[in-house]
């Protein structure tokens, strides 16, 4: 069957996310995805407050016909790396090359979001060229300018790289605007990781005018204190 997954998605417990994960779940169902990773910048919080809350199982089955993937967006110190799979430690500043292996020890991928866009904290190619990993984001929907995105398409061509494609939604209203299509009978976590380092269909949209301002402007606060997870687990879902 295939599967509709949105690979890079922030809530509010990144400190430029601005959208609970409730929000980010139903705006994800209305848009007719089948699941979505969470990749919070630096932080497992919303995958401990999800788990806690019952939106996502420690078995990695789906909660509801809807599957959430654990991921992060770790800062190493070349750039970002999306990590999906197991649950890590704090990484943030760690060499990429280091970080990929322990992600992968665990089972896990490890996937380089806008690696060629200039604006943002990418991991730029003389250094991917030494990384083992397993896909490469090519699609970005929020991506600064598209010859960045076409960049990334050639250079997963060169490579011989599995693609993929997301929207980086930093608000609940741009999830799902690009995603990736997963042909896979295992509606779990292991199934699609297990289908992500194949050959899979990209749906490729760029963020509204709209979208890319509020974009922007998460990118601003970025500096501001994220929400705790303790604070919230105290607290009734917010819709």
């Amino acid at each position: 069957m295939s599967l509709k997954f949105d690979l890079h998605c922030h809530s509010f417990f990144s400190g430029d996310g601005v959208s609970s994960p409730e929000q980010l779940i139903q705006a994800a169902k209305r848009r007719g995805l089948n699941g979505f990773a969470i990749t919070d910048h630096n932080t497992f919080d919303a995958v401990k407050y999800m788990l806690d809350k019952g939106y996502m199982r420690a078995d990695g089955q789906p909660v509801e016909q809807f599957l959430i993937i654990p991921g992060v967006e770790i800062t190493t110190a070349e750039g970002h790396l999306l990590c999906l799979g197991p649950v890590l430690p704090n990484l943030k500043g760690r060499p990429a090359l280091e970080v990929c292996h322990l992600v992968q020890e665990q089972g896990g991928l490890a996937i380089p979001p806008h690696p060629f866009d200039l604006f943002r904290a990418g991991i730029r190619q003389n250094v991917l060229n030494t990384l083992p990993i397993d896909a490469i984001e090519v699609f970005n929907a929020a991506s600064t300018l598209k010859r960045y995105n076409r960049l990334a398409l050639e250079y997963a061509r060169r490579r011989g790289l599995p693609m993929t494609a997301s929207s980086d939604a930093h608000h609940h209203a741009a999830i799902g605007i690009a995603y990736t299509v997963l042909d896979t009978e295992d509606f779990s976590v292991q199934g699609v990781l297990a289908q992500i380092p194949k050959q899979n269909q990209l749906n490729q949209t760029y963020l509204s005018k709209i979208g890319t301002i509020r974009k922007t402007w998460n990118n601003w606060l970025r500096l501001r204190k994220p929400k705790s997870i303790k604070n919230m687990l105290n607290q009734s879902p917010e819709n």
